[in-house]
Parts: C-alpha cells; sequence; structure tokens
C-alpha cells in the first residue's frame, strides 16, 4: 500500500475559516511590525549597539522567521475547503522551523550568559563581550540551529506514508510527520531525544545556572536601587526563556499517547506563533532604553 506521496492533508482545518484567518492574520502583523521596530530601533539608535540589543535583534530576526514560516501557509489553507501542503513544502517548512528552534534555544542561553557576565563580572565585561566574540557567538547559533535541522530534515524525507497522507496539525513539523508515517520512525524519534537533550536541555540548564549566578549576586547588592536596576535588566529575559522553553518542551517531548488535536494545535501556536508575538513586547514594555530610542525616532 505504499504511495509516492504529493501532498499532505493537514487536519488542523476542518473547513474554511474565516474567524481563524483574522486571528492569525492579527498576530502575523503585530509580530512583523514588534520585532521590525526592535531591529529597526537597534540598528539606528547608537545607544543600543550593545551586546544586549545585539543579541535581541537576533533574536527579533529568529522571531519573524519563525512566524514567516508557519503563518502565511496558515492564512492560506484557512479559507480553503480542504487544508493541504505539498510534500516538498511540508519537508521545508520542516526544515526552516526547526532551524530557528535550535538558533533560539542557543540564543537564548547566549543571551542568559550576557546578562551573567554583566551582572556578575562588570568589569570583565567588555572583554568578554566584546564585538568579535559576539558576532561568533551569534553566528554559532544560527549554525547549531542549521546542524541540527538539516539531521531532522533528512531522516524525515527517508519516511514511507502509506495511503492518504494526513497530518493532525495546521503545519508542518517533526511529530506529527512521525505520527503520519507508516514506516520504522526509530532513528527519527532517536534524533528528536538527542536533540532535546543537547539542542534544548543544556541551554536550559545553562540559562538556569546563570541566573542562579545572577540571582546570588543581586541579593549581595548593598544598595536596594542596584538591586532593583539588575534585577529589571534580567527579568525580560527570563519571563521570554520560561514562556519559549516551556513551549517547546511541550511540543517536541510529548506523552506516549500523543495530545489530542486541539491540544496539539494549542501547544504549536503557542511555541511558533504567539511566543514570536510576545517577545518584543516583554523586553520593550519594561525596558526604558527602548522606549527612548523610540521617542527620539518618533
Amino acid at each position: 500500500n505504499q504511495t509516492q506521496v504529493t501532498e499532505f492533508v493537514l487536519l488542523g482545518f476542518s473547513h474554511g475559516q474565516p474567524f481563524l484567518f483574522a486571528l492569525f492574520l492579527a498576530i502575523y502583523v503585530a509580530t512583523l511590525l514588534g520585532n521590525s521596530a526592535i531591529l529597526f530601533l537597534v540598528s539606528l539608535d547608537p545607544h543600543l549597539h550593545r551586546p544586549m540589543y545585539f543579541f535581541l535583534s537576533h533574536l527579533s530576526c529568529l522571531d519573524l522567521c519563525y512566524s514567516s514560516v508557519t503563518v502565511p501557509k496558515i492564512l492560506a489553507n484557512a479559507l480553503r475547503p480542504q487544508a493541504t501542503i505539498s510534500y516538498r513544502g511540508c519537508l521545508a517548512q520542516m526544515f526552516f522551523l526547526m532551524w530557528c528552534a535550535g538558533a533560539e534555544c542557543a540564543l537564548l542561553a547566549l543571551m542568559a550568559y550576557d546578562r551573567y557576565a554583566a551582572v556578575c563580572q562588570p568589569l570583565h565585561y567588555a572583554q568578554a563581550m566584546s564585538r568579535s566574540t559576539c558576532a561568533m557567538a551569534a553566528a554559532g547559533c544560527w549554525l547549531w540551529g542549521l546542524l541540527d535541522s538539516a539531521v531532522h530534515t533528512l531522516l524525515a524525507a527517508q519516511l514511507s506514508f502509506c495511503g492518504a497522507a494526513r497530518l493532525q496539525h495546521i503545519f508542518c513539523d517533526v511529530p506529527p510527520l512521525l505520527g503520519a508515517a507508516c514506516s520504522n520512525t526509530r532513528p527519527n524519534e532517536l534524533a528528536l531525544h538527542v536533540s532535546s537533550i543537547f539542542v534544548g536541555l543544556c541551554p536550559f540548564l545553562l540559562v538556569v545556572i546563570s541566573y542562579l549566578s545572577i540571582l546570588a549576586t543581586i541579593l549581595g547588592m548593598p544598595l536596594a536601587t542596584s538591586r532593583r536596576k539588575a534585577f529589571s535588566t534580567c527579568s525580560a529575559h527570563l519571563l521570554v526563556v520560561t514562556l519559549y522553553f516551556v513551549a517547546a518542551n511541550l511540543n517536541y517531548n510529548r506523552p506516549s499517547s500523543g495530545y489530542s488535536l486541539a491540544a496539539d494545535t494549542l501547544v504549536s501556536v503557542l511555541y511558533c506563533i504567539i511566543t514570536p508575538m510576545l517577545n518584543p513586547l516583554i523586553y520593550s514594555l519594561r525596558n526604558q532604553e527602548v522606549w527612548e530610542a523610540l521617542r527620539k525616532v518618533v
């Protein structure tokens, strides 16, 4: 019964849904405006030409890529009688999605180290986070995500699908592809577990260690104003990290019984669509330097 698959049917949409189209369009526009504003301000304002905002601009670029990989196809399918995606389009979508996921995990860990160096080792900060070091570290994050994505995509390309290929999802990702395959998925599952450890868990542990050190240093500061200022520079990043890693863990480390279609869709929307929209809001709302840069531009 093995056939050559040319397209997948996405079961997340049962029929044309104008309300979902309007909702996802509003989220996508907000994501584009918020992250583009961060990129624009960081590039224009000399006061934001510092490692923290350099990494923030890379995070905004990743969030733009996240949304642009998934949302336009979701918008197109939301108005169609049957939601579909071509086989090659599915693999391409998964490739870029996993690339962004791996790069963002590494970038969030790098941003945590930047805050650790700024708070715990202020005298050595300029040397530790020089312009060349930051550029190489950011490039390493993108390369790390690319290598991880290439492994998953190559393994997914070896899968076979029997009969009508249906994905319990609204876009292409590794877990729904494994659920629809009728060939051996052990190598793919093993790669996903290994990736969860080295691409997801290790960066998360680095973030935890960095923030435990930051917390110990902040509590040891003699002045309340110094403690409040140090904590305010870290709280936004900590909130972003928590949102991202919790959603990513729910998306890729699923129970053996799996999620229902509704729960699966909700988790993936939170992970790939809502979080990229919230990141620029979280960073800007409590950041006076960003507000000051925006005021100057306006």
